[in-house]
């Protein structure tokens, strides 16, 4: 008994031993990771510093200082690692990385693909931050491009989480990616108004709003000879092309043409439909001359309808005419 328990505190005592022997290791260890902790959020800082002022660097620069800052502790994990185990090799770990590699690629093919996909439009940039873009049934404000994902924020207080993959292989419109943006609107007015007039009347509505640009100057042009209406489309230019400025602008252009036109007199029908309904009991019927196709008789002579006795009677001598027309050939052929 008393051998099994000085076995045992003699392993306990080469235990405390061996770690006192690698304390100093350890902190040596300790003080390079912190080190290249420390080194790591200043190159971030430095990359995002570097980038700030750049609108067309700013997304990648993130991206790159949260790289360098990957890499750099994981450097400093490497090296002290091989502080406290002095066998340890790095290649040892890249080689278990490169056996498991194939395994962690199966597992997280879609994050790696977000990934990639994240990397590749922050290289490219097809748009940035504070951007306003619209994605399939999405539309709002760029608020945040991941290595994941990329964040929106909808114009009701809504945020949508968009996987990058998705993004960077279906189309999506940039409504803020120039300085100027054109907005149009069809109108239209009655076929017995002055086409010229009205088309002037909507340039001066137009121009009456300071929102407008005066460069690109406004148009007029007559689109369609609808059923009811000549459509006439009225185009003109914002700055700067976002939502609000959108809306706003929209709703004084349309309201200042409303208000112009009704103002000269110049009509805005509505679509509208007439049914007629043909009473084929008329005496008219299929007398083009004297058929009313449903309209009002007005002053004029009022057809009577027909009884089934007349209609009885007239297809009675229909008939009887066909027969002596038939009987009258019939003598012709046999003399």
């Amino acid at each position: 008994m008393n051998a099994e328990i000085s076995t045992a505190w003699d392993k306990v005592q080469s235990m405390i031993n061996g770690f006192i022997a690698l304390l100093p290791n350890i902190v040596l260890a300790l003080i390079v990771f912190i080190f290249f902790l420390f080194i790591a959020s200043r190159i971030k800082a430095l990359v995002k510093r570097l980038t700030r002022h750049r609108r067309y660097a700013r997304n990648l620069g993130l991206v790159l200082g949260r790289l360098a800052q990957g890499v750099t502790i994981l450097i400093g994990l490497f090296i002290a690692l091989s502080i406290v185990i002095p066998t340890f090799r790095a290649g040892d770990l890249v080689q278990l990385l490169g056996i498991s590699g194939v395994a962690i690629g199966f597992a997280f093919r879609d994050i790696l693909q977000n990934f990639l996909a994240g990397i590749l439009i922050l290289l490219t940039e097809p748009f940035q931050i504070d951007d306003q873009i619209v994605f399939k049934n999405f539309e709002g404000t760029v608020e945040n491009i991941e290595t994941r994902a990329t964040t929106i924020r909808t114009y009701d207080g809504r945020r949508i989480v968009i996987p990058n993959s998705e993004l960077f292989t279906n189309s999506v419109t940039v409504n803020t990616a120039f300085d100027n943006r054109r907005l149009e609107y069809d109108v239209g007015i009655g076929y017995n108004d002055n086409i010229d007039q009205a088309k002037q009347l909507m340039l001066d509505a137009v121009h009456s709003v300071d929102e407008v640009l005066r460069e690109p100057a406004p148009d007029v042009l007559v689109m369609e000879l609808a059923e009811s209406t000549v459509n006439i489309r009225v185009r003109w230019w914002i700055h700067p092309p976002r939502r609000i400025d959108s809306l706003q602008s929209r709703d004084k252009v349309l309201s200042a043409i409303k208000k112009t036109l009704v103002a000269n007199g110049i009509d805005l029908p509505f679509p509208t439909q007439q049914i007629l309904f043909h009473d084929q009991t008329e005496e008219t019927d299929g007398d083009r001359s004297r058929q009313r196709e449903g309209w009002p008789s007005g002053k004029g002579e009022v057809p009577k309808p027909r009884r089934i006795s007349d209609s009885l009677r007239l297809l009675a001598q229909v008939r009887s005419s066909q027969d002596n027309n038939g009987k009258v050939d019939s003598q012709t052929n046999q003399q």
